[in-house]
């Protein structure tokens, strides 16, 4: 260290080049959220590649077919969040008088046990039932905006699922000159490619359930629900909160305060058995995240990217982390603060990686015909 210099500066230093990324990658969020979300996507359905590779499909299928289960994927959704919010934005003008009259029934009810009924009535003033929902219909146009941009994020794929073989291609040659480069990325696929397997499979069945749940409650809405309670299973920690409040709430407003309980109970049931009983067991740690980390990421990336940075938190950290902790041994003691055992985590991920074939085995003759010695030839000791 030069004499003079403050060994913080180069944290100060570090501090002020990661805000002023942050900063550029929040003008951009409209081109980087979704070819983050492309670069997402390919790696979730690189197992579909991998697998027509290996059992020698032509390379333009193995390009085709990820790619239009992808576009497919994706209109859907938008198809989807398009008709919901439609049907929310006219159903919602038709609870107003439910919303006053629960409104002034639980302003009398506080008023009868002492509270203050000016202060009441000028709280009551400020409720808006459109309010209610004003986050989660931002949220949801958020999200219809990123899958509005498919042409960009069509572009990216076609791009991406093209050079797929080839770039795996050459981080294979890249793994003896630059083997630290190589397993970070490798670590990066593997995990985000497992978080969003088992997210989306749990995801799908959670929002079964609960959109069963809430036909059975006769609550509106219960497909765009459901959706809701699919795409909010990528958002760690507040997702579920998230996906409940709004049909709770319309469970209230249409059939009392003994459906809104029923609805919030059975949403707390299905959520605790798949998503902090079940899931655990097959997701693992592959995110490598504490809880305050992950909290923190949410945050971050809610603030850079918008909507769309809450879905893809995990997958973002999770690239950060490789990049500046995983490529750079000097920072390995950094695995220390990102989460408890975190270190033997990715000495495991290490040995997993190690032992993976970097190239498919040269094909011999076949058996015998190596092996099969001329009756003139000498005979071997």
């Amino acid at each position: 260290m030069a004499r003079g210099r403050s060994p913080a500066l180069p944290i100060l230093i570090g501090a002020a080049a990661t805000m002023v990324t942050l900063a550029g990658l929040r003008a951009a969020s409209s081109v980087v959220g979704p070819i983050f979300l492309a670069l997402v996507l390919v790696i979730a359905v690189n197992p579909l590649r991998a697998w027509l590779d290996r059992h020698g499909a032509p390379p333009w299928v193995c390009v085709a077919v990820p790619l239009t289960t992808v576009i497919l994927l994706l209109l859907g959704l938008g198809a989807a969040l398009a008709v919901s919010l439609a049907e929310l934005a006219n159903l919602l003008p038709g609870y107003s008088g439910q919303f006053d009259r629960l409104v002034d029934g639980a302003s009398r009810a506080l008023a009868e046990h002492g509270v203050d009924a000016r202060r009441l009535r000028e709280s009551a003033a400020r409720l808006d039932p459109d309010r209610l929902f004003g986050f989660i219909q931002g949220l949801l146009n958020g999200l219809l905006n990123a899958s509005s941009a498919i042409l960009l994020i069509v572009l990216v794929l076609v791009g991406m699922c093209i050079d797929a073989t080839g770039t795996i291609r050459q981080l294979e040659k890249l793994a003896d000159t630059r083997p630290e480069l190589v397993t970070a990325l490798r670590g990066f696929a593997r995990d985000t490619a497992r978080y969003l397997v088992v997210s989306t499979v749990f995801g799908a069945i959670v929002a079964a359930l609960d959109t069963a749940v809430l036909y059975g409650f006769d609550v509106p809405l219960p497909i765009l629900w459901g959706l809701l309670a699919f795409l909010t299973n990528y958002i760690p920690n507040v997702g579920f909160v998230i996906g409940l409040a709004p049909p709770a709430a319309l469970a209230l407003l249409d059939g009392g305060v003994a459906t809104m309980l029923w609805v919030i109970l059975a949403y707390c049931v299905i959520n605790f058995v798949l998503q902090s009983l079940i899931q655990p067991k097959f997701l693992g740690d592959a995110v490598g995240l504490s809880f305050t980390l992950v909290s923190i990421s949410l945050i971050l990336w809610s603030w850079v990217l918008g909507p769309l940075g809450a879905i893809l938190a995990v997958p973002l950290s999770t690239l950060a982390r490789a990049l500046l902790v995983d490529l750079d041994p000097s920072k390995r003691w950094l695995y220390g603060l990102l989460s408890p055992g975190a270190e033997r985590r990715h000495q495991d991920r290490l040995q997993a990686l190690s032992n993976q074939p970097t190239q498919p085995p040269e094909r011999g003759p076949p058996p015998g015909v190596g092996n099969r010695r001329h009756p003139r030839d000498p005979p071997t000791s």
